[in-house]
């Protein structure tokens, strides 16, 4: 296996254990027994802890970039808010450590400021920004649009992590869609 290969093996390890432990509670050991590689050989991968977070932070930015992409192409308007939605209900039910990923990125980068760490959430804010920028143009780019749908989608993340199921009332009709998401 290539470094290249080792490396995303890493960070889809990484994912599923920050997602699970957080930050703070996950250890690189737990990461590389997932990957079934030594800890040393993490850090030649990556400089630090961190670093593997950050990645795995920026990855799960991106796939749920492109899941709203790929849903809303060639989409305009209601058809893009509704098809982008229904994808991300789609992708939180199917692959809960996406969600849990983002919960735990926020939870950091919040604690890492809150400790005087502003450079922390850098790299998260530029991923999460490019997001907010390719949504705003899929939408028409209307602001009250892209608010609109990046709100409900923090709404449905709460709900989530609470544990509220995708069939839950509360879940329905977010986007302007009130097909079964599951």
């Amino acid at each position: 296996m290539s470094a290249e290969d080792r490396r995303e093996s890493v960070v889809r390890a990484a994912i599923t254990e920050f997602a699970r432990g957080g930050y703070n509670g996950t250890s690189t050991e737990a990461i590389a027994k997932r990957v079934g590689v030594s800890q040393p050989y993490l850090f030649r991968l990556f400089p630090n802890k961190q670093a593997m977070f950050l990645a795995a932070s920026e990855r799960c930015l991106e796939d749920t970039r492109r899941v709203f992409m790929d849903a809303a192409e060639g989409l305009e308007g209601e058809a893009a808010v509704s098809a982008m939605g229904a994808a991300y209900q789609r992708l939180i039910v199917s692959d809960p450590d996406k969600l849990q990923m983002q919960m735990q990125t926020y939870a950091a980068v919040a604690s890492a400021r809150a400790a005087g760490d502003h450079g922390f959430g850098d790299a998260v804010r530029t991923a999460w920004v490019g997001m907010w920028d390719e949504v705003h143009l899929a939408l028409g780019a209307d602001i009250e649009e892209t608010t609109s749908f990046f709100a409900y989608g923090m709404l449905i993340n709460t709900l989530a992590s609470l544990g509220f199921p995708a069939e839950h009332r509360v879940w329905s009709g977010f986007y302007g869609d009130t097909r079964p998401i599951a």
